[in-house]
């Protein structure tokens, strides 16, 4: 993933989602990864899916079964051995560090060469969407992408990207949509189009 022009949606799939709940989700904005969690041997056709529709797809802290299931890379959690996973994917692979509200733990993965970091959560909302102030302060200091996470709404994607965030990642509130994630995900791209 490199830094995004425009910012983008990066989706978080839990594994047991149907295949064509998240072709069509994919389709319904501009989604430049997924992250499958809680995935197994048989998410092989959620990465199919995905991939077929020009989207990377990440597999949550584990590069054996990234490999094993075709995936492009591995979202890793806190100072995470970026190198080792890297080498552990076949050298090329995406490799993305969850920092939470730590800028020190985001510089030391992005000096160590991940492909970008994510931030999550402020002081008040330690799970809550990622906090502005950091993502500013990361586009002004850094060159790596950075992902917005942390319970992040579709409502969330537009001042979230403004703020700085080249990617922002979607989670629950896609999945449990009383619209639908389609719609969710063309909610979120509408706000990001507003900045375009």
């Amino acid at each position: 993933m490199s830094q995004a022009p425009d910012p983008r949606l990066y989706l978080i799939v839990p594994g047991t989602t149907p295949a064509e709940q998240l072709a069509a989700a994919v389709e319904a904005g501009d989604v430049a990864c997924v992250l499958l969690t809680d995935a197994g041997r048989d998410a092989r056709q959620l990465v199919e899916a995905a991939q077929a529709r020009g989207v990377a797809v990440l597999v949550a802290d584990d590069p054996t079964l990234a490999r094993a299931l075709g995936a492009d890379g591995v979202h890793l959690n806190g100072e995470a051995p970026v190198k080792k996973t890297r080498d552990a994917l076949g050298g090329d692979g995406i490799v993305g560090v969850q920092c939470g509200r730590s800028r020190h733990t985001a510089m030391v993965v992005g000096e160590a060469g991940a492909d970008y970091v994510a931030f999550a959560g402020t002081e008040d909302a330690p799970d809550g969407p990622a906090d502005p102030e950091a993502l500013r302060w990361w586009q002004l200091m850094m060159t790596v992408p950075c992902v917005a996470m942390g319970g992040c709404t579709p409502d969330d994607a537009g001042r979230l990207a403004q703020a700085g965030a080249d990617f922002v990642a979607l989670g629950a509130g896609v999945w449990d949509d009383p619209e639908g994630p389609a719609a969710a995900v063309a909610r979120a791209q509408a706000g990001l189009d507003t900045l375009i």
